[in-house]
């Protein structure tokens, strides 16, 4: 035995060993994650400010627990395949099945990683589980994908040298028979049976994030410990991890900050108990949802930057909001599409992930199709994309409306962009045909498509619309167009003047000015209500959401009963203003000019969003009294939002 043991030891040579070909393999791979870390900040450095050379350092080195967790992840195949006890591992065949398994897992890892690059800038963090239910509807997925390769090449071709260096710089163990005889294949098995288990215990390590008993696996949140502000998270992410660590979300966390309901409710209560003045006022309510037109494309919006030469790209919109009642600080709840219909139809906002994609979606609620039709309302909702797309056509038939109006219904793929639908102004042509035949009083809603990547235009107007310095730039002033026909279309119809118009946007898109990159700015889009035959008119400093919309509008219509809506009627002087969104783990409230950063246990940082709109100086310290009362608030907010959606309580 002795003699077997001495003769098994001399087989092992530091060369072509497998389990030091395994770490240098997997070396090899945290270099290229780390490179890829290094380019995410190089391309996207315009949303990060103050950040040194040594706090980057920090994150470099706070990202390597991500990366081991991602890249243990993602090769827990190839790793267990090379550290099992047996010969046939040295096999030729068998090693070249593993190589493969190397290369394209961690083919598929570096492609994550570099779409984010540019992903990023749209969604303002690393790409999670959601986007397979997010785009799970979509038909043209290839398509797509393609037109991002071209659009974006310097991307794949960045991919491409990666995947390059990946195959380049692997390794192969050196393929012997490293053992003869019973003896010596028994020695072998119990000695690489002992390695097996003390090397997949250092994996399972890496990939909770820790070994102790009381660690549990980390998460998106853990990123937190490296950076001064939420969005720097996304540096110390990678995207594998962000994915797989998202994959099966189980949904909120039930919290008792109030013990007491009534003192609960006396803070914040989502149940709306109206009591107007006059009687129910039977308008038209049209809602229109602008793909990616953010605040800072509409001039009206930005007067303090006119002393710079800019006017927007929406002449259009500008002159309407002279006639509209348009409120100046005005946020989205989400930043992506499939956060919309919830937010503005049902006053749901998007907290910790999308809510169409919880297990929450089918929880009962009242959106304004459902309220609105004991009043006797018609309601239907306009998407130019194919039908299904974004969940748009499920949840507005899931929450109450009569029709869903597509691409489908639409049918004539000859005024198809090609790409996300039908180009707006044919699709505005169509919405405005279509509610000339609705009965009375109806809600609709519309949701244009024309402004998004990869942001062109119809061929006959190139050339019309200013391009500004980014490629969204003439689409928003195509669709601008789109609205202005839009009008022109319906302005003498005997419906118009009795009608309600609610403007809002998805997500603000790539911006151009530095108060637009933050997290509060990343937010922004435009919210106003036009009312042809009213004097509703003005400009509000109030601080105006999504979710405010829908409890505006029954108010605007003294509506009597009692509903739930997580937002505010805007129109309301007595309740206290706020906005709140999520945002990398961290909840995101805005109470009077105060904008609070807030981790769901305690805060984190406090602005003066009115006189520091980069937000570059934080006041936490300095105003403990108004951060304690946001706090309270924060808190009290929360507690309604988790436990109502976890315990099914949308219903007065």
């Amino acid at each position: 035995m002795i003699t077997a043991l001495a003769q098994y030891f001399k087989t092992i040579k530091i060369k072509g060993n497998i389990y030091l070909t395994l770490a240098v393999n997997l070396a090899i791979v945290y270099v290229l994650f780390t490179l890829c870390r290094v380019l995410f900040y190089a391309f996207n450095s315009q949303y990060f400010s103050d950040i040194d050379f040594w706090h980057f350092t920090r994150m470099l080195v706070g990202g390597i627990k991500f990366d081991t967790s991602g890249i243990f992840y993602t090769n827990l195949l190839y790793i267990f395949a090379m550290l099992l006890p047996f010969a046939f591992r040295y096999n030729g065949i068998y090693q070249l099945f593993l190589k493969w398994i190397f290369w394209v897992s961690n083919s598929i890892a570096l492609l994550a990683n570099c779409s984010d690059i540019i992903y990023f800038r749209f969604t303002l963090r690393r790409t999670t589980a959601s986007i397979f239910n997010e785009f799970e509807n979509e038909v043209n997925i290839p398509s797509l994908f393609l037109k991002f390769a071209v659009d974006y090449w310097y991307i794949a071709l960045i991919w491409m040298v990666l995947v390059a260096l990946l195959v380049v710089a692997y390794r192969k163990p050196k393929l012997f028979i490293p053992v003869k005889g019973f003896t010596q294949h028994s020695v072998y098995f119990v000695n690489g049976l002992v390695l097996l288990a003390l090397l997949m215990g250092l994996t399972v390590g890496g990939l909770r994030g820790g070994f102790r008993h009381s660690t549990r696996p980390i998460t998106l949140s853990n990123a937190g410990e490296y950076v001064k502000e939420p969005l720097e998270t996304a540096i110390v992410l990678n995207t594998p991890f962000s994915i797989i660590r998202t994959i099966g979300f189980k949904g909120l966390q039930k919290v008792t900050f109030y013990e007491n309901e009534e003192e609960l409710a006396s803070i914040y209560t989502p149940v709306h108990t109206p009591n107007p003045e006059g009687s129910f006022k039977p308008l038209n309510v049209v809602v229109i949802i602008m793909e990616s037109i953010g605040r800072e494309y509409i001039g009206a919006y930005n007067p303090h930057l006119k002393e710079q030469g800019y006017d927007g790209y929406t002449p259009f919109l500008d002159s309407l909001i002279s006639e509209s009642f348009m409120f100046r600080y005005s946020f989205s709840n989400g930043r992506k599409s499939i956060d919309v219909l919830p937010s503005v139809f049902a006053s749901i906002p998007m907290m910790v992930e999308p809510y169409i994609l919880t297990p929450y979606s089918s929880n009962k609620l009242n959106s304004l199709a459902t309220i609105l039709k004991p009043k006797g309302y018609y309601s239907a909702f306009f998407h130019g994309a194919p039908n299904g797309s974004m969940g748009h056509q499920a949840f507005t038939t899931m929450h109450g409306f009569d029709k869903y109006y597509g691409m489908t219904e639409y049918s004539n793929d000859n005024d198809f962009d090609g790409m996300w639908g039908i180009w707006d102004e044919e699709f505005f042509q169509y919405f405005a045909k279509e509610m000339n035949s609705l009965p009375q009083p109806f809600v609709s809603g519309i949701f244009s498509v024309t402004s998004h990547h990869p942001f062109i235009i119809p061929k006959k107007y190139e050339g019309k619309f200013p391009k500004g310095i980014l490629p969204i730039h003439q689409c928003v002033g195509y669709t601008d167009y789109a609205l202005r026909r839009f009008f022109d279309a319906i302005k003498d119809k005997p419906w118009f003047s009795n009608t309600l118009f609610v403007f809002t946007a998805d997500h603000p898109n790539e911006p151009s000015f530095d108060e637009y990159r933050n997290n509060l700015g990343s937010f922004a889009v435009p919210i106003f209500f036009y009312h042809p035959s009213s004097n509703l008119k003005g400009v509000s400093t109030v601080p105006a959401q999504q979710i405010d919309i829908l409890p505006t509008i029954l108010g605007y219509l003294n509506y009597s009963e009692p509903f739930v809506a997580f937002g505010k009627n805007l129109f309301e002087k007595e309740v206290a203003p706020f906005t709140v969104s999520y945002s990398n783990s961290t909840y995101q409230f805005i109470m009077d000019k105060h904008f609070l950063l807030h981790d769901g246990n305690q805060s984190v940082s406090l602005y003066n969003y009115r006189t520091d709109s980069l937000l570059q100086k934080n006041i936490l310290g300095e105003r403990e009294s108004e951060a304690n009362e946001m706090e309270t608030f924060v808190k009290a907010f929360i507690q309604q939002y988790n436990n109502r959606l976890i315990g099914d309580k949308l219903m007065p």
